[in-house]
């Protein structure tokens, strides 16, 4: 079965400091099943590589070479965005207390009845009390 990606998991693979039994396990299962994200996940993962970039944590050869990774990787874009004319994502952020970034995690884990893999303790949070799986290592 798939799983819904967040940038806080995926960040975690470029980091050599970071090490977490989730990020671990989501890279193991990565190559067993696919992953589902949203549109703005690129942008995040790029802007946090550009962020630790500049404070010294990685340099830009890293970054890039870890770009070209994740194009390998069975990672699907999800285009929920793009088609969210009912509002359901500014509805979930104020409820949940989510950005609108967050939010667009959520509705994908909630609408496909996917789990969820995210760093992340207020989408945890949101996704628990949703009852939205996360994924969690066996």
């Amino acid at each position: 079965m798939a799983f819904v990606l967040d940038a806080s998991v995926t960040i975690s693979w470029a980091m050599p400091d970071e090490s977490d039994p989730l990020v671990n396990f989501a890279f193991r299962e990565i190559e067993r099943v696919s992953a589902v994200v949203p549109m703005i996940w690129w942008y995040e993962v790029r802007n946090i590589l550009i962020v630790n970039e500049r404070r010294g944590r990685i340099d830009s050869s890293t970054s890039n070479t870890f770009l070209n990774h994740l194009h390998g990787l069975r990672i699907r874009i999800d285009p929920l965005e793009l088609f969210d004319s009912s509002g359901k994502l500014p509805g979930i952020a104020r409820r949940f207390g989510l950005t609108i970034y967050d939010a667009a995690y959520f509705q994908i884990a909630l609408r496909d009845g996917l789990p969820l893999a995210t760093l992340d303790k207020n989408l945890r949070n949101a996704a628990q009390s949703a009852g939205i799986p996360l994924l969690t290592p066996r």
